[in-house]
Parts: structure tokens; C-alpha cells; sequence
């Protein structure tokens, strides 16, 4: 924070045409009253619409979803309920589904048709609604276009160049959270076979503070509570998570908790609808009635206000345990399964109310609320998701968390312990068989099935992938998946280091913007959906998937493929590790790509927890993995869980400025827009938007609907992006939000959590100021190149 700050690194256009206006087909914001509740018929309408839009008949798809022997929701990974609704699914699901099942074709014809030049004037919601990419297509170096290229030519190139790198670490093979658990698996053993641990994956920019922090806590990096739990819980705490538009259907969860008469308090600067009231779009008497509320206690604290908060709760009930004796903790838990107790119990005794309503922005009345229904549950889960982990101190965030549960012995029993909601369907699994920057505990299992020896040095993460692209030490870009371009902070330096690739390549479904900042050579390989059959000379293949809760289940397509010129991402990746390691290899990729049994039994045997896979997956709602903290065991080096206590962070903004936070908007999954309407925010047609306090809007003199250049400030280094749009808006003073990806060139690199390395895209400092009116701005898409 300093008041001489270096010129702007202003966000440049993609190409070096002239710079291009908001894209003409947001349209112009238009602004609403917020629902009062979430679901509903809206919902069910909603989806329908879309589903029709976009699918036609092979909407039917739908009633397969999250069904046994159908397939897996594309969406989230929220789990599946052992007795299955016919419908099982929620808004979001149904959009998922409707979009890789669209009617809609990218072929050989569009990209002729289209430069990637003029490709990149289009919005990413415009990107999407082009449909399916139909046949594998190449941009040699120098080419205005993209064109088609054979499979048999794409995977010989991509592999000569990979074969031609100086070292294996010049090649980076990044993952979205999508990819199956075979895909995955396959793809992490090619990267360690070629000898590099370069795996960097969704993760690092989204859950990894949860699992460095839960793993140093409590010695198990993931979730510890069953969908079951929910119907023990006495307090369910969502903290950093908004369920109605990024995981929809945990809102049923929440209500049947609420209608057994759970509380539920919400942690979030936004008051989100989804936590409201809910009405279930499958029930009569909630449809037509009032819907359940849900939230009995909210609290909207700053951004970056979280530890303060947690911390200043964690005080009442301790203060509430010294006038009461046993009231509050559980005293024998304490003794016999935790460490750290006196010193966390001192450190929060000593914090400053005034500090902690200051940067919490809630005061001690409502602290103390939320500190008596917590002493009073005998069974306390606290979910959550994004909010927390993407900040500096996103670690100390986490762990903050699990000493709240700590205190009340809330781990080993039921309905209470950790539940950090997952956003990719499959993002879990990944990391479970392999895709990760680190090697694996069993690489030594790993070497004896196949072979070769695991490489022990840590990999590039996302941050080091993109530091390791612009300064020349990497050369090659793989991407299984995802649109790391929009996902990724910082997206003009992301767009300068994926240029300077001698190679890029996207294993995709849809076009993204990924596919139009590149390396000199690029390749595109389209793949099968996860609604569509895949065909094996064994015969038709199913994948696996590992929810937020540790439970692996089936997936099986069934629509049609859109195109016969696909291949499943097992194929590729099985066919380019072949192709690329050759005779050296004495893994059999043909079989693995054969038959997905195959890869299940090499699974079983490196991957611990994966005993009898084959058997266990086929059987109704699949299996758990091994979880010893649901047991009661916490599987640290002393055998206990640990309180660890962290300083609250510096949250001081300079005069004027404001702390932003990245949200999704509801038609909107991950960087996939389906929709330019936030229909739970009230806000339609447009996307480039910042949501201020009214107070906040007046006191800066702006006004609803100004256009505004927003800047970051980080290390005496600015970024700036243009065109967003003023929203009044219910969010704490001093705070702004703006849609991700939209923002993410505002979120600094080399801004990150201590020891996650997460990017911190839920606090970037910023000041925002107004543009002149007859002025015509640049649009933020822009950024992207």
C-alpha cells in the first residue's frame, strides 16, 4: 500500500486491431428487485427453457442425470442421495447437461469462416453458445485461422515437440476438475513417465488452502461428514458460500436439516437468496407456498473480515465456558485428541473486541448470538467454499474454522465435523489419483506397477505455470480440460506467457478463450461429454467420479456423441503418452484406452483406498474412501487434532479505495456463462458490473449505471480494466464485487496464500473511478488477450 504507485499495466487488447467496446450482445444492465426466494417455478422454467434452447430432444438426457447407470452431473459435486428423485437434479445441472448436450456445431466451416483475431473480439458467453467443436483443428505458426488436422497428424506433431524438449519440466499439463478418474490418472502417470511433476490443476487457484489447512489440523486434507450427517446436525454454519447458485441442490439438505429443526447461520458479505428461503421445484406444497426459510442467523462480514469474526465468536464461547463450566467445550475431547488448546484459548482471549468488530464489521451482539447457538449444538457442521480460501491468510481461514469444531469435539460423530464444498464435479477425484504439483505418498507402488522412477521434486502449480511461461523456462501448455486463460488471476500476464508456448494444446468440449491467446503452434482436440456414450473395442465404457464427501461413483453416457470425429479423453491421452514415450514405456496404454476396467485394476493396486474397484463402483451408490477423522482418528503425527492460531491479517485500505471480491453470477459455472442474467441479484443483460453499498456510490460522487475504470493496488504496481457498470447494492461498506472471470485481470499473480499459493481472488485492493460519459471504453474482455 503506497501512494506512488508504477504506471498502470493497463489491460491491452488481444490483438493489435483497435480496441473493442463491451461486447454489443451483453447489452445494457437492467436492474430489478432480488427474488425473496430461491428454486422454485422459476427455476423449473428456467431450465426448461434453456434445456429446449439449447438440446432440443436430447434434453431427455436429463432424466439420467445423477441416476444409477446414467451419468454424472457435469456441474458440481455435490453428492447424490442414496434414495434418488426422479428428477435429480437442480437448475444448474440442467443447464450443464443442456449445454454439452446443444444441437449447436463448431466446425471445420466456422473456423474458416472466423479468424481468431475476430474470434477475439467476442465475448466468452458468446464463445460457449457456438456449440460443439466437431473434429480435432491445428493453428500453424503465423495462421489467421485455425484448421483441421487429422488425429493421426495432431497427436504425431504434439508429441515430436514434446519429444524435442530439452528437459521435462519444459512441459506443463494442467487439469480442470472434469476430467474422470481414469483420464486423470492416465494423464498423471504420462507427466511422471516423461519425468516432470508439472500437474498443475483447478485446485491450486480453489480448495488448496482447505487441504493444507485441514491437513496440518487434522491430518486429513478433505471433508470429514456424510450427506448423511446433515440429518444429525444441530447448527449448520455456511461460511464464504453461496449453495443457491453454485450448488443448488445442497439446498435441499438444508432444508430438511432446517425442517428437523437444525440452525443454520450464513457467514458471507452478501446476503445470498439461496440461503433465504427455499422453495424445492419438486414439491407441490413449495412451489405454491412460501418455501422454507433457511438462514436464522446472518452475518455479513468484510471482506477479509473472517478470521476477526471466527476468532471474535471463538471469545464469547470461551467467555461463556469460564461463567459456565462444561457449558461449551467438550472438556474430555480437549484432553484426549487435540493439541494447542492453552495456547489457542490465550491468544483468543487476548484479541481486542474492538479489532474484531472493527474488521469483522459485526458487532458483538450478533457475535454473541452465533457464539450461544454454537455452545448449545451437540453436532456442529460448518461448510465452505471459495470465500475463504481465496485470500492471503485463506490457510489461517480454514484452520480458524476447524478450531471452532475443535472446541466443540465436533469430528467423529454424527452430524458434525468439515465440509468444504467442492466446485468442479470431479475435482476431488483428480487430486485423489495423482493430479497434483507434488508426488504422491504412493509413487514408490507407482514405480513397482509400471516401472520407471517418480520424479521427487515439487512441480509447477498454477503460479509457478504461469511465472515459468513468461520467463521462457517452459515451452510446452497441455490442458485437459478447462479454459485456464479466464480461470487463471492476472490474465494479461497469463496471455503473455501462454504466447510465448511453442506449443499449446486444449483437450476440449466447447470453444473458450484459451483457445485464441496461444502458443505458436495450437491444437484444439475435442473430446466426448460426460453425457455421451463412449464406445471401446472391449465395448461401452463408464468413467468414475469422487464427490465433495469421499464417495466414488459410476458415470456412463448416453446420448449420441455430437460429432464421430471425438475421442474420450482416456483415448487421447493414453494414445499421446504412447505416442510420445514409445518403446521406453512399459505401461500398456492401448489396453488402458481398450478397456477402463484395465485402468480401475492398475488404480486399485498403486492408489490406496481403492481395494476390490472394480466390484465396489458397480454397487448401487458406489463406495467411500477412507476417511479416519469420520472414525474418530485424526491421522497426524501425534494422533491428534491441533488448534493452530494465526494473527489477524492487516485489512487497512488506503483512502478511497475499497477491498473487491470476485462471485459467480447464477447463469454462470465456473468460467462457462451460460447467460448474461443473475436472476437471484436482480441483474440482467450484462455482466460487466460493480456492485457498491449506496452509501459508498454517493460518497465517491458516482451514480447507478456510471461507467468506470476499477484499478487494482498491489506492490506499487496497478491494473485497470474499463466499462464496468455502477449496481447499488446491499454489500458491507468499504466492499465491491465484480463477476469472475470478468475481473480476474485485476487479481495480481504474485498476490497469493501463504503456503496454499491459492490466488487471492476474494480480497484485491481497488479504487474505482468514473470515466467520462461521451467517452467510448475499452472492453474488460479485452484483458483475456
Amino acid at each position: 500500500m503506497t501512494s506512488v504507485d508504477k504506471p498502470d499495466r493497463v489491460v491491452a487488447p488481444a490483438t493489435e486491431e483497435p480496441e473493442r467496446l463491451v461486447p454489443a450482445e451483453a447489452g445494457a444492465p437492467r436492474v430489478s428487485r432480488k427474488p425473496t426466494s430461491a428454486a422454485g417455478v422459476p427455476a423449473v422454467l428456467s431450465s426448461m427453457a434453456y434445456t429446449w434452447k439449447e438440446a432440443g430432444t436430447r434434453g431427455r438426457a436429463l432424466l439420467r442425470l445423477n441416476q444409477q447407470g446414467g451419468f454424472d452431473c457435469p456441474s458440481c459435486a455435490w453428492p447424490d442421495p442414496k434414495d434418488r428423485a426422479v428428477a435429480e437434479f437442480c437448475e444448474n445441472g440442467a443447464r450443464a447437461v443442456a449445454d454439452e448436450a446443444t444441437t449447436k456445431r463448431v466446425d471445420r466451416h466456422f473456423f474458416a469462416t472466423h479468424s481468431v483475431a475476430e474470434l477475439l473480439q467476442r465475448s466468452d458467453h458468446w464463445l460457449n453458445d457456438q456449440g460443439r467443436i466437431t473434429e480435432p483443428m491445428v493453428r500453424w505458426p503465423g495462421a489467421t485461422h485455425y484448421e483441421p488436422i487429422s488425429w493421426d497428424a495432431a497427436i504425431e506433431s504434439l508429441a515430436e515437440h514434446i519429444r524435442k524438449l530439452d528437459s521435462p519440466d519444459e512441459a506443463i499439463f494442467y487439469t480442470s476438475g472434469r476430467a474422470s478418474n481414469e483420464a486423470a490418472f492416465l494423464y498423471q502417470l504420462f507427466a511422471r513417465e516423461l519425468g516432470t511433476n508439472n500437474l498443475p490443476d483447478c485446485s491450486n487457484m480453489c480448495h488448496e488452502s482447505s487441504g493444507a489447512g485441514l491437513g496440518r489440523s487434522i491430518g486429513v486434507g478433505k471433508g470429514t461428514v456424510t450427506l448423511e450427517d446433515f440429518d444429525h446436525a444441530d447448527v449448520i454454519v455456511v461460511i464464504g458460500q453461496n449453495p443457491g447458485t453454485n450448488h443448488p441442490r445442497m439446498l435441499s439438505a438444508l432444508q430438511q436439516a432446517k425442517k428437523r429443526g437444525a440452525k443454520i447461520i450464513s457467514i458471507n458479505p452478501l446476503e445470498e437468496v439461496g440461503l433465504v428461503r427455499f422453495k424445492h421445484p419438486q414439491k407441490v406444497v413449495d412451489v405454491f407456498g412460501p418455501g422454507t426459510k433457511l438462514c436464522d442467523l446472518h452475518l455479513p462480514v468484510r471482506v477479509g473480515g473472517d478470521l476477526a469474526l471466527l476468532m471474535g465468536i471463538q471469545k464469547q464461547m470461551l467467555k461463556m465456558e469460564r461463567e459456565r463450566p462444561g457449558s461449551v467445550l467438550d472438556a474430555e475431547f480437549l484432553r484426549d485428541q487435540t493439541d494447542g488448546f492453552a495456547h489457542f484459548e490465550r491468544s483468543v482471549l487476548a484479541l481486542d473486541d474492538e479489532r474484531a468488530v472493527r474488521d469483522s464489521g459485526i458487532s458483538l451482539e450478533l457475535m454473541q448470538r452465533a457464539a450461544q447457538m454454537l455452545a448449545s449444538s451437540k453436532a456442529t457442521i460448518c461448510c465452505w467454499a471459495m470465500g475463504i480460501t481465496q485470500h492471503e491468510n485463506g490457510v489461517a481461514n480454514v484452520q480458524a474454522v476447524v478450531n471452532l469444531l475443535l472446541m466443540g469435539g465436533h469430528f467423529g460423530r454424527p452430524g458434525a465435523g468439515a465440509c468444504p464444498v467442492r466446485g468442479h464435479s470431479n475435482v476431488q477425484g483428480d487430486r485423489t489419483v495423482g493430479v497434483w504439483e507434488v508426488p504422491p505418498n504412493w509413487a514408490p507402488r507407482m514405480e513397482s506397477e509400471f516401472g520407471f522412477r517418480v520424479p521427487r521434486e515439487k512441480g509447477f502449480d498454477v503460479v509457478a505455470s504461469i511465472e515459468a511461461m513468461k520467463e521462457g523456462r517452459a515451452r510446452v501448455f497441455f490442458a485437459l480440460g478447462g479454459n485456464f486463460l479466464s480461470a487463471t488471476p492476472d490474465t494479461a500476464e497469463v496471455a503473455e506467457g501462454l504466447r510465448k508456448m511453442e506449443v499449446t494444446a486444449h483437450v476440449s468440449t466447447k470453444l473458450n478463450r484459451a483457445h485464441l491467446v496461444t502458443g505458436k503452434t495450437a491444437f484444439i482436440l475435442p473430446c466426448l461429454g460426460r453425457t455421451e456414450r463412449d464406445l471401446q473395442p472391449s465395448g461401452p465404457q463408464f468413467v468414475t467420479v469422487e464427490n465433495s464427501m469421499g464417495i466414488v461413483s459410476r458415470s456412463e453416457g448416453k446420448l449420441t456423441p455430437a460429432s464421430d470425429r471425438l475421442l474420450s479423453e482416456t483415448r487421447i491421452v493414453a494414445w499421446l503418452a504412447e505416442q510420445t514415450l514409445g518403446p521406453r514405456s512399459q505401461v500398456p496404454w492401448r489396453d488402458f484406452a481398450d478397456d477402463y476396467d484395465r485402468i480401475r485394476d492398475a488404480i486399485e493396486r498403486v492408489v490406496p483406498g481403492f481395494e476390490r474397484y472394480n466390484q465396489r463402483v458397480r454397487e448401487p451408490n458406489g463406495f467411500a474412501l477412507p476417511n479416519p477423522v469420520r472414525e474418530g482418528r485424526f491421522p497426524t503425527r501425534s494422533g491428534r487434532g491441533h488448534f493452530v492460531v494465526h494473527p489477524l491479517p492487516d485489512l487497512a485500505l488506503t483512502a478511497g479505495r475499497f477491498w473487491l471480491t470476485t462471485i459467480r453470477s447464477h447463469d454462470q459455472f465456473n468460467t462457462t456463462v451460460y447467460d448474461l442474467n443473475d436472476r437471484y441479484r436482480g441483474i440482467f443483460g450484462h455482466r460487466y458490473v460493480v456492485l457498491m453499498h449506496p452509501e459508498d456510490v454517493e460518497a465517491h460522487g458516482l451514480s447507478k449505471g456510471r461507467r468506470v475504470r476499477i484499478r487494482s493496488h498491489f506492490k506499487g504496481t496497478q491494473r485497470s480494466i474499463e466499462g464496468f457498470t455502477v449496481i447499488p447494492y446491499d454489500i458491507p461498506r468499504g466492499n465491491v464485487a465484480c463477476y469472475f472471470p470478468e475481473a480476474n485481470p485485476l487479481v495480481p499473480v504474485d498476490s497469493h496464500a501463504a503456503v496454499s499459493r491459492t490466488p487471492t481472488s476474494k480480497r484485491v485492493e481497488v479504487s474505482i473511478e468514473a470515466l467520462p460519459d461521451a467517452v467510448a471504453v475499452p472492453s474488460p474482455a479485452s484483458s483475456a488477450g
